[in-house]
């Protein structure tokens, strides 16, 4: 169990005073739990989806199925991880008579994203209530135009990097 000092000073990457619902381009990444291989493998710089894999790439999907002012761009699933980019449109139009739709901001997204797809997972391997994902998420606001080339570059390139990646079990012991 861990140091409820050390649940008590977690740092947030989160920016203060700043409304994720709002229309806008994010970068997320998340981590399977412990960081296990549990999602496929990379073979010659290609990711190779398990099953399941291919659950986490069809959640993913199913976002932007659910919630009409989400539109997903440049993602990729890997070994042990997800990265992707995800737009929140601003739908909030319609006249005076009309109420705003209520928006999840990224971080309900995102737990949408982790329950379903765990629920799904769980469901193929027979292991109810067993988490697949790691506490959290890295997210990152996009802020113009350079940013998202670069970000998607990155995702891109990301199963061809997988040897050198932060994330690569032989690089998390050292």
């Amino acid at each position: 169990m861990r140091d409820k000092n050390q649940i008590l000073n977690r740092h947030s990457v989160r920016l203060k005073e700043y409304d994720y619902s709002q229309a806008g381009v994010y970068f997320v990444t998340l981590c399977a739990k412990n960081r296990k291989s549990i999602f496929g493998d990379i073979i010659d710089g290609t990711m190779q989806t398990n099953e399941t894999g291919l659950i986490i790439a069809a959640t993913w999907q199913w976002l932007s199925e659910q919630y009409p002012y989400v539109r997903l761009d440049t993602w990729v699933v890997m070994p042990n991880h997800f990265h992707g980019i995800v737009f929140l449109l601003d739908d909030r139009r319609g006249g005076s008579r009309t109420a705003p739709t209520k928006r999840k901001p990224l971080g309900r997204l995102i737990g949408a994203f982790k329950t379903v797809s765990t629920k799904r997972i769980n469901a193929l391997r027979g292991t109810p209530g067993q988490p697949v994902w790691q506490r959290n998420y890295y997210e990152h606001v996009i802020r113009n135009e350079i940013d998202l080339e670069e970000t998607r570059e990155y995702i891109q390139n990301n199963p061809l990097k997988w040897l050198e990646d932060e994330n690569h079990p032989a690089n998390m012991e050292k």
